[in-house]
């Protein structure tokens, strides 16, 4: 099991971003969405994530920072349950939603049930 994010595996791509927030489809399991599109990589990698969290609901920077941590740490250990055996490729973009602050096992356990959600959703 690969457990790395590295920088390939980072979604930085403007372009991207923008097709996904526009074309893409969203799973929820609070506090977190899920924004994803099925997409092709020219580097060849197959999953490019990003993070995000509201500026209007976390006002100061360290929180929406220690946030984004919690968030990448929380995908970093569920992506290879996940997307080991996946042969399809995907942009993804996590949001958090709720105005609380949170623990990496809150997250953990939402994480895991947004990829089920996600991957019931994209086996039809």
């Amino acid at each position: 099991m690969n457990f790395n994010y590295s920088k390939k595996d980072k979604l930085k791509s403007k372009k991207v971003i923008e097709r996904l927030f526009t074309e893409g489809k969203a799973v929820t399991a609070y506090p977190l969405r899920l924004i994803y599109l099925k997409t092709d990589f020219e580097d060849g990698s197959q999953l490019k994530t990003g993070v995000s969290v509201s500026k209007r609901l976390h006002k100061t920077a360290v929180s929406r920072n220690r946030i984004k941590r919690l968030l990448r740490e929380a995908y970093r250990l569920n992506k290879p349950l996940h997307f080991n055996n996946s042969s399809a490729s995907y942009a993804f973009m996590i949001l958090y939603l709720s105005k609380d602050q949170t623990t990496l096992d809150k997250l953990d356990t939402n994480m895991k049930i947004l990829f089920r959600k996600f991957t019931e959703k994209t086996a039809d």
